[in-house]
């Protein structure tokens, strides 16, 4: 199986460049959206409140995950002021946006009198969806690869000249890393929307706690064959630490969630 990327431009009309990458992530914003919609009912969720919370999740996701990436690049931004908003151009962070997405949905959910955790479950649910599509936005950019392969390797990825690093320059043929993490993450909702949520829809919190662990272990996976990571501390990569802390404490709370629910089961 051989990917080779088109470009990054989707459509010029005049002015007006549509790209690849936000096309993705729009179609996985609906996807996700959607699916929320129709899993409004098992929490009695209005259907319109389900909508609101999950844009404004999306507009703090979008909102952290760039500010989450540029602190990583703040070498770079500091001399590049005028790119800091050029989301188009990709250069978001999952790890930010979890972090932006729950802090603004908290927000409405208390403006709205909505059970914060319960509403963290339905969407968690979706979430796995809208990466899997979003992650196809990468391999129109050509970035997040991974390491080299030979031309005879079942699963590669072209990169062109100017996209690859100074030191695989005569490399052509990458891991598909992007491809990867897509298809573990449509594994993910699956397993949320099949069997976790169906179990666990009366602890609230603990499908959320299983997505944030499903999908730091998916991360721990993919990103050792990345070589593009941009950021790293002590030799390791940060999306590695980052994957690794987010796991420890999606573990944790997962085990405060089913120990709390058992107490007051119990009283």
């Amino acid at each position: 199986m051989y990917f080779d990327s088109p470009g990054s431009v989707l459509l010029k009309l005049g002015p007006v460049v549509i790209r690849w990458y936000g096309l993705m992530i729009a179609l996985g914003c609906m996807s996700a959206v959607t699916t929320a919609t129709r899993l409004s009912k098992i929490f009695e969720f209005d259907q319109e409140k389900v909508i609101n919370c999950a844009l404004y999740a999306f507009l703090g996701g979008v909102i952290g995950a760039r500010i989450y990436y540029v602190c990583l690049k703040a070498d770079y931004f500091a001399t590049h002021l005028l790119e800091i908003p050029a989301t188009w151009l990709g250069g978001l962070s999952i790890h930010g946006g979890l972090i932006g997405a729950t802090v603004l949905g908290a927000l409405y959910c208390r403006s709205e009198k909505l059970k914060f955790w319960s509403m963290c479950d339905l969407l968690a649910t979706a979430m796995p969806l809208a990466q899997a599509i979003g992650r196809w936005g990468n391999f129109f950019n050509s970035e997040l690869y991974g390491l080299p392969v030979t031309a005879s390797f079942p699963v590669r990825l072209f990169i062109a000249p100017e996209h690859r690093l100074s030191i695989y320059r005569n490399e052509p043929f990458y891991h598909p890393t992007f491809l990867y993490e897509s298809v573990l993450d449509l594994a993910l909702f699956v397993l949320l929307l099949k069997l976790v949520l169906p179990r666990a829809k009366n602890y609230q919190g603990l499908t959320f706690m299983i997505y944030l662990s499903g999908y730091s272990i998916i991360r721990l996976i993919v990103e050792p064959l990345r070589v593009d990571s941009f950021a790293s501390f002590g030799g390791i990569q940060s999306p590695i630490i980052a994957s690794a802390v987010l796991l420890a404490v999606a573990l944790t709370g997962a085990l405060i969630v089913v120990v709390r629910h058992r107490r007051i089961v119990k009283a």
